[in-house]
């Protein structure tokens, strides 16, 4: 319990000194307008329309004003972004992500499946403690709502293949911008089996 809350202080320290200012004066008018481009991927309102690409709609503003940041510095690989935010200061990376957080999100509907909707809700609520995976509850929250002053990604209605895309990242470690390596942490202890089951639980969390 130490170790684990020591290591939240860690993260929480980490993302404050990261985020301290432009935040307070973030617009969300002139976010939208930064943010045409991205509806090619992403959707006019962050509503993407494949599974491959997130949606944004709904998503904790501090997360992807992290993430924008994180992928103009360098600090995260996504090729599909490649060249698209370098030139933003973080204001605009605030401000996009300002308008992302004010729209309404993706509510999706989960497989049918009893025995994965259990797997998934088990790892969701309480984790899975002989592969020491923690509850994704204690970070994003029971409804999957995530955590802005963490800058913990709300989860909930993300599409299946992206989150076990995501997943997979993490285990690998090719994306490593996870403050303090808590997600590939958790990712190296998940089977495809588990990655599978959380994400279609996700798909009809809210």
């Amino acid at each position: 319990m130490r170790t684990l809350l020591a290591s939240l202080a860690i993260i929480l320290g980490a993302v404050g000194t990261a985020t301290a200012n432009p935040r307070a004066d973030a617009d969300a008018s002139a976010g939208e307008s930064l943010a045409q481009p991205c509806a090619a991927c992403h959707g006019q309102a962050g509503i993407s329309s494949t599974g491959t690409f997130p949606h944004l709609a709904g998503q904790q503003m501090s997360y992807l004003a992290k993430q924008i940041m994180d992928i103009r510095d360098g600090h995260r690989e996504v090729p599909q972004m490649e060249g698209q935010v370098d030139d933003y200061e973080d204001q605009d990376a605030w401000d996009v992500a300002a308008f992302y957080a004010e729209q309404e999100p993706h509510l999706g509907q989960a497989e049918d499946d009893a025995e994965l909707l259990a797997r998934g809700e088990a790892l969701y609520r309480a984790g899975d403690q002989e592969k020491g995976i923690p509850a994704c509850s204690a970070c994003h929250t029971p409804t999957g709502g995530g955590i802005g002053s963490a800058a913990y990604p709300a989860l909930s209605g993300l599409q299946t293949d992206y989150t076990i895309s995501a997943l997979q990242d993490f285990a690998a470690g090719d994306r490593d911008n996870d403050p303090n390596g808590v997600m590939r942490d958790i990712a190296t202890k998940m089977n495809d089996d588990d990655m599978q089951a959380i994400a279609n639980y996700l798909l009809g969390l809210n």
